[in-house]
């Protein structure tokens, strides 16, 4: 790519995170759109076709397409992250597109704006939490500016893009781990953004916020009647594999495939 006169290849003199990177390039952009692709990503090759329609809206500031995982066949885990992102696409983010507003475009397939960006790369690149700088969380972050400054955000589910996931249970556990402080963090920042949003959309978010909470405390409590009188939690044990097999149960029938019966087995984790 870097003898093709079409490409611009910007070597940065260190390694200074994604962010910085991001911001690089996209100062040295000249296009009306920015596509932003992770390293470990492979588009399929419809997928600019696919999303800049959407971006004809001049209300639009940003789009993602769908996610699967390009090591699908490594392990049970990878397996399960596959279908766990086809749930975050095509349920969480599929609804948060019906009502205006997907929460957080993901890195391995977006396009923005440019000229939205170019406004909002200063907050972008001084982001503090707590008095402290803040580089982790990039995707949410730059979504929740882009709604902030007053842009729809969308998803195409049409738009395919194949990134590598952790095959391992550990990196998966701290790349989780990472997310969720950026999804906590991210929507503190973001609570005056909710009620211009569609009701759903404070539904769905203190949804997203209470819910593995709550479900950590029902899995805690139960343990904790256990161990002081010697009981088991029946009925809090039963509503948790319920919930679990009727989730999994209807997202079978949509996508009309069986193995999201298998995704039961994610609850654990």
């Amino acid at each position: 790519f870097a003898r093709d006169p079409r490409f611009n290849i910007l070597l940065l003199p260190q390694n200074v995170g994604k962010r910085k990177a991001q911001i690089a390039a996209i100062r040295r952009s000249a296009g009306d759109m920015v596509l932003n692709v992770d390293s470990d990503t492979i588009l399929a090759s419809d997928v600019i076709r696919k999303l800049v329609p959407k971006m004809q809206d001049p209300a639009v500031g940003a789009a993602m397409g769908q996610l699967t995982a390009r090591n699908r066949n490594d392990s049970w885990l990878t397996r399960l992250i596959d279908m766990e992102y086809w749930l975050a696409c095509n349920e969480e983010r599929a609804a948060q597109a019906r009502f205006g507003a997907v929460m957080c475009c993901c890195g391995p397939c977006a396009i923005y704006r440019r000229s939205a960006l170019a406004s909002l790369l200063d907050q972008y690149e001084s982001q503090y939490f707590r008095g402290k700088p803040s580089d982790f969380g990039e995707d949410r972050h730059l979504t929740i500016l882009m709604l902030k400054a007053g842009f729809r955000t969308e998803y195409v589910p049409s738009a395919i893009a194949a990134t590598v996931v952790p095959n391992k249970l550990g990196p998966y556990l701290r790349q989780q781990l990472r997310w969720a402080r950026s999804t906590y963090r991210d929507t503190l920042l973001g609570l005056r953004l909710l009620p211009n949003l569609h009701r759903f959309l404070t539904l769905d978010v203190v949804g997203q916020n209470l819910g593995p909470l709550l479900l950590a405390l029902s899995v805690l409590t139960g343990l904790a009647q256990l161990a002081l009188t010697g009981t088991v939690p029946w009925l809090a044990a039963l509503m948790i594999v319920a919930m679990t097999m009727i989730h999994c149960s209807v997202v079978a029938l949509r996508a009309r495939q069986r193995r999201f019966l298998g995704f039961s087995l994610h609850a654990f984790i």
